[in-house]
């Protein structure tokens, strides 16, 4: 069963044009233009309940606005949204139980006061008895590893337990669909592999519909194997991780541990020289030239070791970011 559907989804913002000097002033004052900017353009997509996706594109693509219209913050300019049975823009209570948003970096929680006391709070806003939200607090702090810290000032605690608590609190309503606008970002190494850690489980446990957006692509590896990519306001591909791979990665790494360090303009022969670090190598190799030059080198050169690899997933997501059209919309 579809979480969320989404047909034709396109939201354009009417932008003042003001000419520079005095006179630009004075005509922008009484007698204004406007350029159309189309921030999300004829997207569509269902995402079925339980499933975890990975919204993917530079700044500016229109993610954010994509999650806020999903989330009824903003109005769709046309096209049509159903999140949870419900049209979002209405922003029915029935809805509102049942979704949340959390965007990196804003805070709900109240910086002076306990934890604990914003989320009471937050449980008296949706309604929760003291005891439901009493149990819901316990059973999403231990998940979080946090259940020591709620009764400290927000302001005492580190950003990885601020972000953790910001979850919690997102999430005291136990939501079936979850729209999360970088949740780790600025978070440490540690913080990061704790918070994905908590949204699998609670993926699991409560099979929640997440929509995922990260700039660390470790978020989107460990928690999604379908991706959403949009480019430019359009969705460029909606498939399977892998299949994004093989779609916009036609090269291949090749790491090889020499026996002896070679002058990297030796190695330049042989293929695109990315990396070079004592006696080892990394070579970036298209599909069609793979065989010839990996037999080359192992012919050619004293080799110790060699593997092949796909390129790290993040040069992959540039790639289409920068190649990135309609034309290359690619389905699963």
């Amino acid at each position: 069963m579809a979480s969320i559907i989404v047909d034709r989804l396109s939201k354009v913002y009417p932008v003042a044009i003001k000419e520079p000097g005095f006179q630009g002033t004075l005509k922008h004052f009484f007698q204004r233009t406007y350029k159309e900017i189309n921030a999300v353009r004829d997207v569509s997509f269902e995402i079925q309940a339980g499933e975890i996706v990975g919204f993917l594109g530079a700044n500016g693509a229109g993610k954010t606005t994509t999650l806020k219209m999903l989330s009824g913050l903003i109005h769709p300019s046309t096209g049509t949204v159903r999140v949870a049975g419900h049209i979002p823009f209405k922003r029915e209570t029935a809805f509102l139980k049942q979704i949340t948003l959390v965007m990196g970096q804003k805070q709900q929680l109240i910086w002076d006061l306990p934890a604990l006391d914003s989320l009471k709070i937050n449980a008296a806003v949706y309604g929760l008895s003291d005891r439901t939200a009493e149990l819901r607090i316990q059973e999403l702090a231990e998940m979080l590893s946090i259940q020591h810290k709620l009764t400290q000032p927000i302001r005492k605690l580190s950003l990885g337990e601020r972000m953790k608590a910001e979850l919690l609190a997102a999430l005291i309503h136990e939501p079936q669909v979850l729209f999360l606008d970088e949740p780790t970002l600025g978070l440490d190494v540690n913080a990061q592999v704790a918070v994905r850690q908590f949204l699998r489980e609670y993926n699991q446990r409560f099979n929640a519909t997440i929509l995922l957006t990260s700039h660390y692509m470790a978020d989107i590896t460990a928690l999604c194997n379908r991706v959403l990519v949009i480019n430019q306001g359009q969705l460029i591909y909606d498939g399977n991780l892998n299949g994004l791979v093989d779609r916009f990665s036609p090269c291949r790494e090749v790491n090889v541990e020499f026996k002896h360090i070679y002058p990297r303009h030796k190695l330049e022969a042989y293929a695109e020289v990315r990396e070079v670090e004592g006696a080892s190598a990394r070579f970036l190799v298209t599909q069609e030239l793979l065989t010839k030059t990996v037999s080359q080198i192992l012919g050619e050169l004293e080799v110790v070791d060699l593997s092949i690899t796909d390129p790290p997933i993040d040069d992959i997501i540039g790639q289409v970011f920068q190649s990135g059209n309609a034309e290359t919309l690619v389905t699963s």
